[in-house]
């Protein structure tokens, strides 16, 4: 298996430096834009990045935390999503990319949207995975979150963040719980 690569950065709008990395070859290149939250050295432990870190032998995979997040500039909050989306662009800059597959996962994909409709002859194809319109329900997008559950969560992340047990809510039957918990409380903390 792919070992982790090398930490770069991409300056950015704003003078934001974005972290990333490069691993793997192939035929084409592929941009993993995250979800949620990341940590370029943590994420090689989590069992879902396996399927991410496999494609290292069809393609060159080009992971990025995002502004925000990991180890990307943090100070400066989350950006504007046209900010964000052109982040994919500096990231692809810096890495010698002109033109690749763009993944973009959960909360990433209102990103790899964007940047594809932005700069449509530097996005091979998009893929979207675990994506939606929204979080909340609302009267046009009724399979959203229902306000309880949506404000229980935003409670769940602002009070246990940092302990293992906010993460947790994405992940689900670990093989070794308290193991898990005690990597969980380090990701949420790092990333």
């Amino acid at each position: 298996m792919t070992a982790p690569g090398d930490v770069h950065y991409a300056r950015a709008s704003g003078d934001v430096d974005i972290a990333y990395t490069v691993f793997g070859e192939g035929a084409f290149d592929l941009v993993v834009t995250p979800g949620f939250v990341t940590h370029l050295d943590l994420q090689w432990e989590f069992p879902w990045f396996k399927g991410i870190e496999a494609l290292a032998g069809a393609c060159r995979v080009i992971v990025f935390d995002k502004r925000g997040t990991g180890l990307s500039d943090r100070s400066l909050g989350f950006g504007s999503l046209e900010e964000r989306a052109d982040d994919i662009r500096a990231v692809m800059d810096a890495a010698g990319s002109e033109q690749a597959v763009i993944y973009g996962v959960s909360e990433g994909g209102p990103m790899a949207l964007l940047f594809a409709a932005t700069y449509p002859e530097r996005a091979r194809a998009l893929i979207l995975y675990g994506c939606g319109a929204r979080f909340r329900e609302a009267p046009d997008y009724p399979i959203g979150m229902p306000d309880a559950t949506f404000e229980a969560f935003m409670d769940l992340m602002a009070h246990e963040w940092g302990s293992g047990r906010a993460y947790s809510h994405f992940i689900h039957d670990a093989p070794h719980p308290e193991e898990a918990g005690r990597f969980l409380a380090q990701f949420e903390r790092s990333a």
